[in-house]
C-alpha cells in the first residue's frame, strides 16, 4: 500500500527546487529591507509587503517550475529518464536562474538610483545597446560582475545537479512503474494554484501591491518580474485622456481668456510683448546633463563647485526654483523642447512613433538658422526624431566635429562648446542654437587633456554631507562649470556675442542628499530629482535679476520667444515667465515608476499617487506656518485640481500636438 502512494522522483526533485527558489526569492526581499527601507517603516509593518511578495514569488517559482511537471507526465521528457534529459534540465534551470539573478542585479540598482523596482523603463538601454553597453563597461566592473554572475549561477547548477543524485540515490530500489502520475496532477493544480494567486479570491495582479498604500510597501511586495513583465502595457501612450474634463482648469491656468485663441483647443497668439527686444537677437540653448541645483554654487553649497557659473547668475535672470517635469534626459529635453510634459508610463516619447512627432515654438523664429550640437550620436533616445521637427536644422553630431570622441558620449563637453562656437561664429544671419552636454553622467570622465581644470580635494565626509556620491561625480560637477567657462570666453571674442541670449539650464536634477541646502522636501518627497537652475543671461540685453517663483522647464521656449519682435504661437503648457500678468506660479511633476504626480508651487508641493489613494502636502520653505485642517484641504484640493488638470492635458496634447 505504501508503494502506491510513492511521490515520483521529478516530482521529489521539484519539491527541493521549489525551496531553493523561494530561499532565493525572500533573500533578495529581506535585502531590500536591509538597504533601502527608510528609517519612517518599521520592520513589523512590513509584514503584509512580504506575505503579498510571496504571493508575487510563488506565482513566478511556478511559472519557471511549470514546464518540468508539465512535460514531465511523459517518461521520457522528465528529469530522470536519461542522463541527456538531466543535462537538458539543469541547462534550462541555469540559464533561468542566470536571467533571475540578472533581473535582482538590475532591479537593486534601479531601486538605487531612483528607489523602485525594475519596470519596463529598463528597455531604453536595449534600445541603444552600444551607448548602453559603453557607459556599462565603463563605469562599472564589468569583468568582475561578470565573474560573480557566472559563479553564483554555476554554483546554483551544482547545487541543482546535487539534488538530482540525492533524489536518485534515496530512489534506487523503488521500480519507476510504481509512481502514479495523481502526483503529477496535484504538483500541476498547485501551481495554477499559486499562478492564479495563492489564497486570492480573484487574479492576483500588479495592482495589488498598491493596495498597500505605501510607495516603500508596495515596491517591497512586488518582485522585478511582475514589475517588468507588467509595465510593459504602459509603453503605449494612452488615448483616454480626461483633458476635456479639466479644460476650465488649464484655460485658467495658461490665461488663454486674454490671447488670440485659434480653432485648436490650447492654440493662442502671442504678440510681442513690451520686454521683447528691439534687435533680433541669437538664441543659444545650452541644456545640461544632470544640472542640480542642491549640488551648485547657487543653491549655497559650500563645495562651490560652479563658481563662474554663479557668477554669471548674478549678471542674468536667474530663477532659483525651475523644475523639470520629470527625470531622464530624453524626458526633459522633449519637454523643453516641445512644452509639454513627457508623462508617457514606461517609455520616453522621443521613442514612441505616436508621439514624438510634435509641434514646436521654436519654428517661429522667422529668419534664424537653426542648429543642434550633441557630442554623441542622435540616435541615442531617438533625439534626431525629435530635434527633426525643427525646420531645416542643422545636426552636428559624433562624426561631425574635428575633435576626437572621448567616451561612450561622444567628444568631451568642452570640445562640444568650442567646435560650436566655431561655427556660430561664422553666421550672418540670426541663429538659433541647442547645445546638450553630457559629461556628468557616469562615467564621470575628464578629459587628461584639460589639464588646466583644477580637481580639488573634498572629503569623504563632506562630499556625502553636501549631496556627492564620490570625488569622481564632484569633479565632473565642477567640469561643468569649467567648460561653460571656456565656452563663454570663447564666445566673448565673437561679434555674436553682444546681441545673443544664452539659456543655460538641466535636463533633470540628481536625487541626493540635499539637506544642507534646502528643506527636507528635496529627500523625502525627492524633489532634488528636478530642481535646476535656469538662466537668462545676455548683459548687453537683459537686466540681471534673481526670480525666488517656482517655474516650469516647460516654460523656457515661450520665455524667449517672448523677448523677440515677432508673434508666436503657442499650442502646448508653457507661459512665458516675463509676462508681468501671468499667475499662478508652479510647476508640474511626475515620477513615473512609483505613480507620482503633483504641483510645486512657491509654498507648498503637493502630490498624489495614481495607482494608490495618497496624497502629500509639504513646505517648501522653511519656517513656513502651520496650516489648521480647513487651509490645508483648501490648499490641498486646489493643487489637487491643477495636477490632475496638468498631467490630463499633457496625455492628450503628447498624442494632439501634431508638427505637421
Amino acid at each position: 500500500m505504501l508503494i502506491r502512494w510513492r511521490v515520483s522522483k521529478t516530482i521529489q526533485w521539484i519539491v527541493k527546487l521549489f525551496v531553493i527558489y523561494l530561499c532565493i526569492f525572500t533573500t533578495f526581499r529581506i535585502a531590500t529591507v536591509i538597504f533601502f527601507k527608510p528609517q519612517s517603516i518599521s520592520v513589523l509593518d512590513l509584514g503584509p509587503s512580504f506575505w503579498l511578495g510571496l504571493k508575487y514569488d510563488l506565482r513566478w517559482i511556478a511559472i519557471i517550475l511549470m514546464p518540468i511537471v508539465v512535460l514531465g507526465l511523459h517518461p521520457r521528457l522528465t528529469p530522470f529518464y536519461s542522463e541527456r534529459s538531466k543535462r537538458r534540465w539543469t541547462f534550462y534551470l541555469g540559464f533561468i536562474t542566470l536571467l533571475i539573478l540578472f533581473f535582482y542585479g538590475a532591479d537593486f540598482g534601479q531601486f538605487a538610483y531612483i528607489s523602485s523596482r525594475l519596470n519596463a523603463d529598463a528597455l531604453i538601454f536595449a534600445e541603444d545597446p552600444k551607448e548602453s553597453l559603453q557607459m556599462v563597461w565603463q563605469s562599472y566592473p564589468v569583468v568582475w560582475i561578470l565573474f560573480g554572475l557566472a559563479g553564483a549561477v554555476l554554483m546554483m547548477i551544482w547545487m541543482f545537479r546535487r539534488m538530482h543524485v540525492d533524489v536518485t540515490e534515496k530512489n534506487v530500489n523503488v521500480h519507476k512503474f510504481t509512481y502514479r502520475r495523481r502526483w503529477h496532477a496535484t504538483a500541476l493544480l498547485l501551481l495554477c494554484w499559486f499562478i492564479y494567486g495563492f489564497f486570492m479570491v480573484t487574479p492576483l495582479n500588479f495592482f495589488k501591491a498598491f493596495s498597500l498604500n505605501d510607495e516603500f510597501k508596495s515596491n517591497l511586495a512586488l518582485n522585478p518580474m511582475q514589475n517588468f513583465f507588467t509595465t510593459l502595457r504602459f509603453r503605449k501612450p494612452d488615448h483616454n485622456s480626461k483633458a476635456k474634463e479639466y479644460y476650465t482648469d488649464v484655460s485658467d491656468f495658461l490665461q488663454l481668456d486674454k490671447f488670440l485663441v485659434r480653432e485648436k483647443p490650447y492654440s493662442r497668439t502671442v504678440l510681442p510683448g513690451n520686454h521683447a527686444t528691439e534687435s533680433q537677437p541669437n538664441v543659444v540653448l545650452v541644456i545640461c546633463e544632470s544640472f542640480s541645483m542642491y549640488k551648485s554654487s547657487m543653491s549655497g553649497n559650500p563645495l562651490n563647485s560652479t563658481p563662474y557659473f554663479n557668477e554669471m547668475c548674478n549678471n542674468g535672470i536667474f530663477f532659483e526654483r525651475c523644475f523639470t517635469p520629470s527625470f531622464g534626459t530624453a524626458r526633459g529635453v522633449f519637454a523643453t523642447i516641445t512644452g509639454i510634459p513627457d508623462v508617457q508610463l514606461s517609455k520616453f516619447s522621443t521613442r514612441n512613433t505616436e508621439s514624438v512627432n510634435q509641434r514646436t515654438i521654436i519654428n517661429n523664429f522667422d529668419g534664424y538658422d537653426k542648429f543642434y550640437f550633441l557630442g554623441g550620436r542622435t540616435q541615442f533616445n531617438n533625439f534626431n526624431g525629435l530635434i527633426s521637427n525643427i525646420d531645416s536644422i542643422k545636426m552636428y553630431e559624433e562624426g561631425s566635429y574635428n575633435s576626437p570622441v572621448f567616451n561612450v558620449w561622444g567628444i568631451s563637453d568642452k570640445n562640444l562648446f568650442l567646435e560650436a562656437e566655431r561655427i556660430l561664429a561664422k553666421k550672418q544671419k540670426p541663429f538659433f542654437a541647442i547645445i546638450q552636454t553630457a559629461d556628468n553622467h557616469r562615467p564621470f570622465d575628464i578629459p587628461e587633456e584639460d589639464s588646466d581644470f583644477v580637481r580639488q580635494s573634498v572629503s569623504e565626509e563632506d562630499l556625502t554631507k553636501y549631496g556627492f556620491e564620490s570625488l569622481k561625480e564632484y569633479h565632473a560637477f565642477a567640469y561643468t562649470d569649467y567648460c561653460i567657462k571656456k565656452f563663454m570666453e570663447s564666445a566673448k571674442k565673437s561679434p555674436y556675442y553682444k546681441n545673443t541670449i544664452f539659456i543655460f539650464t538641466g535636463d533633470h536634477g540628481v536625487e541626493g542628499n540635499s539637506s544642507a541646502v534646502y528643506p527636507k522636501a528635496w529627500i523625502e518627497q525627492r524633489l532634488s530629482d528636478e530642481h535646476v537652475p535656469l538662466l537668462f543671461y545676455a548683459p548687453s540685453l537683459l537686466p540681471s535679476q534673481k526670480r525666488p517663483e517656482a517655474v516650469s522647464q516647460i516654460d523656457i521656449l515661450p520665455t524667449v520667444a517672448g523677448m523677440i519682435q515677432q508673434p508666436y504661437e503657442n499650442t502646448t503648457l508653457g507661459r512665458d515667465l516675463l509676462d508681468p500678468d501671468k499667475k499662478t506660479n508652479a510647476a508640474f511633476i511626475i515620477y513615473h515608476a512609483p505613480g507620482w504626480i503633483g504641483v510645486v508651487n512657491d509654498d507648498y508641493f503637493f502630490r498624489k499617487n495614481i495607482r494608490i489613494k495618497k496624497e502629500e502636502l509639504v513646505p517648501v520653505r522653511n519656517n513656513m506656518p502651520p496650516l489648521n485642517k480647513h487651509q490645508e484641504d483648501s490648499v490641498k484640493n486646489k493643487m489637487s485640481q491643477l495636477t490632475s488638470a496638468i498631467y490630463e492635458t499633457s496625455r492628450w496634447m503628447l498624442i494632439n500636438n501634431k508638427n505637421k
